[in-house]
């Protein structure tokens, strides 16, 4: 199957209800097997004939305010399918493309509690930016409470859910295009995507787009040969939603989330063109909504510099190679391939430049942003020692009480706005400023704290 006017359509087979004004089309063609998305409206459309979104919001679903960028139909600088708010199905494709043509990657940061979501969020509208907010296994058993038997990844899976219902409420709030995105996924920990697909089709039959805008499936220990066919798995059935894939080749070193590639061989550390138009070859067929995680040297985590060496070129020599192959089908940019960037913390700003003009659309940012998470927490500690030690007594008198002090908010404040600050460099690094065009954002009218008697954090 094709995008709709792209090629001659010979039948179609459904309109889809989407929102109380828009429709999701899906159309086959004679010479694809793949699916492709389109929002079509039956109310509003822009002088290109795109479709704007109408009501079916987020807020309207639940009842909550949408006012100033939540209620925008579209960004003035996007790609008119892009609104406030989780991506999906074509609107996911657009902003990707979007990042592609303009040679900026979106970050993409694991988030363990609505804090760091939050975080993400206000970084991203102060940054006029997308943004993607993803979650690992164990960040989604953390949402959901340690507290909570995580049998049969239940604790995992409810967690996921849970933190995407947030981030679908919120994200419009903060008037930003999110993709809603989980991380490394092994082959044991398939059930856990196995269920978030389960709510994903749920939520599908009643919205008419996915929870989720993607999943990764991390099967690079596995022969390459069990990795593309589950993953052609996986991408037939999440491409019927309009969901994307992300998937893996080759090893990232270094250790996250219990994963440990310190010791794993260094060829491992880097894919091979062959490898890549392989991958390409045959997940084209199903669908054109995949990215690969391609191994140029990354690493997991922060280590001394020249420890990783990092060969962006293997993105760009792998662009050429499945060029060469497509030939005259070769897109025009001769950028084939959407790659992701994994282990991007701690990298050098020369090197995720080259990686992004080589095609990088997203860089995966987790090990800086929980030292800027805890950072914010240890120096608000340090600046206030003396009055979180009792309840009652500090240096302005014995009879003092501390509690607007060692309220957990002020902490956890001072943890986010230490981490949109490192977003920013992020942002920056990434040339993903200034996107939306709405221009940067400002300083929250927030008057609850200070009323209070809270701390100006």
């Amino acid at each position: 199957m094709k995008l709709i006017g792209s090629v001659t359509l010979t039948a179609a087979i459904g309109i889809l209800r989407l929102e109380s004004y828009t429709t999701l089309a899906f159309v086959p063609s004679t010479c694809s097997s793949s699916t492709s998305w389109k929002k079509t409206s039956t109310k509003t459309t822009s002088h290109h004939g795109v479709a704007l979104r109408g009501s079916g919001r987020m807020s309207d679903d639940i009842g909550v305010p949408c006012e100033e960028e939540c209620a925008l139909d579209s960004f003035p600088n996007m790609p008119l399918s892009v609104n406030p708010g989780v991506v999906t199905g074509q609107a996911l494709l657009d902003l990707l493309n979007h990042a592609k043509e303009n040679e900026y990657a979106i970050p993409a940061i694991n988030c363990v509690t609505s804090s760091s979501i939050n975080m993400c969020l206000e970084a991203a509208r102060y940054n006029d930016a997308p943004v993607i907010i993803q979650f690992s296994s164990g960040g989604s058993q953390f949402y959901g409470g340690k507290g909570l038997d995580n049998t049969n990844m239940r604790a995992a899976i409810a967690g996921a859910v849970s933190g995407a219902f947030h981030v679908r409420t919120m994200a419009e709030q903060y008037g930003v295009p999110v993709i809603l995105h989980t991380d490394h996924c092994a082959k044991k920990l398939l059930p856990w995507i196995d269920g978030l697909l389960d709510a994903s089709e749920r939520y599908y039959e009643q919205h008419g787009e996915p929870l989720f805008s993607s999943h990764m499936l991390d099967l690079s220990e596995e022969p390459i040969e069990e990795n593309i066919e589950i993953c052609k798995r996986y991408l037939s059935r999440m491409s019927k939603m309009g969901m994307m894939l992300e998937m893996e080749l080759g090893i990232t070193g270094g250790e996250e989330d219990g994963v440990n590639n310190e010791d794993v061989n260094q060829d491992d550390l880097y894919s091979k063109p062959e490898e890549i138009y392989q991958v390409y070859e045959e997940l084209m067929p199903i669908s054109d909504m995949f990215t690969v995680a391609a191994a140029f040297g990354n690493v997991h985590g922060v280590y001394s510099p020249g420890n990783v060496k990092l060969k962006p070129d293997i993105l760009d020599k792998a662009q050429k190679y499945i060029s060469e192959k497509l030939k005259d089908k070769a897109p025009s940019n001769k950028k084939p391939v959407s790659f992701v960037f994994h282990g991007g913390s701690g990298s050098d700003v020369k090197d995720i430049r080259e990686s992004i003009g080589y095609g990088v659309i997203k860089m995966n940012i987790d090990t800086d942003t929980q030292w800027s998470y805890w950072e914010g927490i240890k120096n608000f500690e340090s600046k206030y020692h003396d009055y979180l030690q009792t309840q009652i007594g500090n240096p302005d008198g014995p009879d003092k009480p501390n509690k607007k002090y060692y309220d957990p908010r002020e902490c956890l404040r001072a943890a986010e706005t230490n981490s949109v600050k490192r977003l920013g460099m992020s942002f920056e690094d990434l040339k993903c400023q200034n996107i939306l065009g709405l221009g940067m954002g400002k300083k929250a009218d927030n008057t609850l704290g200070p009323r209070r008697g809270g701390l100006p954090v």
